[in-house]
């Protein structure tokens, strides 16, 4: 992590914590989950070789407190800190920006209300159900979830939650794995992680789970929106919005290496593809 700045923004309710590493053209990283600014270590530098890289610790996680810890959270909020932050590090210029699970939804909504920001969004597996044919057995879930964390708890709401990730007949999916251990080498991350879960699963699942993308309006910004999935997730809830969103949009689905944290499972392989993506050959799209 060399050449790393670290700042402070204030944004409303919150002030958010941030990390700044390489230069050129601003990409900004969105965390998705439980987890923070670090989500993204194992990529980032590789990244910075020709990015300004920036990530950051989203409102309520981590290093970046609310005012009001029992604020209700929604995702046009979380998109205008993205957006803040764009701002900030990047005032005249587009940026690219890339999101994984809930940073995902925030990175499709910042998209569609600030596209003149953006020059190119790579979202991997946003759980967008809404959009499902089959979302009232979702939203089902989710009320089995909460009133679980309600009665018994943290770690058996994480379980009911994690098996209705999966697929039929698959064993324990990455993603509930990732979100209760971490690589022995980021013992300080792993210990965020954990402290930020009851945030995550009591604030931010429910309400980014019930958000509805502006489909229409996506499908007209598919020159800068690449859709992606786990190439071992297929099937999972999480990888089916994509699939449906690409459809829908007409494009196709990239596949990236590993499950819903492929990011964390397959680092090297994750950051040379999505290389390749930010610095495939397009034209600047014009303001929408």
């Amino acid at each position: 992590m060399t050449g790393l700045t670290i700042g402070r923004l204030r944004v409303d309710g919150a002030t958010l914590h941030y990390e700044v590493r390489g230069s050129g053209p601003l990409l900004l990283l969105i965390p998705g989950g439980a987890g923070d600014a670090a989500s993204y270590d194992g990529i980032a530098d590789d990244l910075a070789v020709d990015h300004t890289v920036a990530s950051y610790d989203p409102r309520g996680m981590s290093r970046s407190p609310l005012d009001d810890p029992q604020a209700p959270q929604r995702v046009a909020q979380h998109a205008d800190d993205a957006f803040r932050l764009l701002e900030l590090l990047s005032p005249d210029a587009p940026a690219r920006v890339v999101g994984c699970s809930s940073g995902a939804i925030v990175a499709l909504h910042l998209l569609t209300t600030h596209p003149e920001r953006i020059e190119r969004a790579v979202v991997h597996e946003p759980p967008v159900v809404e959009v499902l044919p089959d979302a009232a057995e979702h939203r089902a879930l989710l009320a089995r979830v909460q009133d679980t964390f309600r009665r018994e708890g943290l770690m058996p709401a994480v379980a009911e939650f994690a098996a209705g990730l999966r697929r039929p007949g698959a064993g324990e999916p990455v993603a509930a794995e990732a979100a209760i251990r971490l690589p022995p080498q980021a013992a300080a991350r792993s210990e965020r992680t954990m402290a930020n879960m009851p945030y995550f699963l009591g604030c931010i699942v429910p309400s980014f789970m019930a958000y509805v993308p502006d489909v229409d309006r996506l499908a007209a910004l598919s020159d800068r929106l690449v859709l992606a999935g786990g190439a071992d997730s297929r099937g999972e809830l999480p990888y089916r919005p994509a699939a449906f969103l690409a459809e829908r949009c007409g494009t196709e689905l990239t596949h990236f290496p590993g499950g819903h944290t492929g990011l964390s499972t397959h680092p090297a392989e994750f950051a040379g593809l999505l290389r390749g993506l930010l610095h495939k050959d397009a034209e600047r799209p014009e303001d929408r």
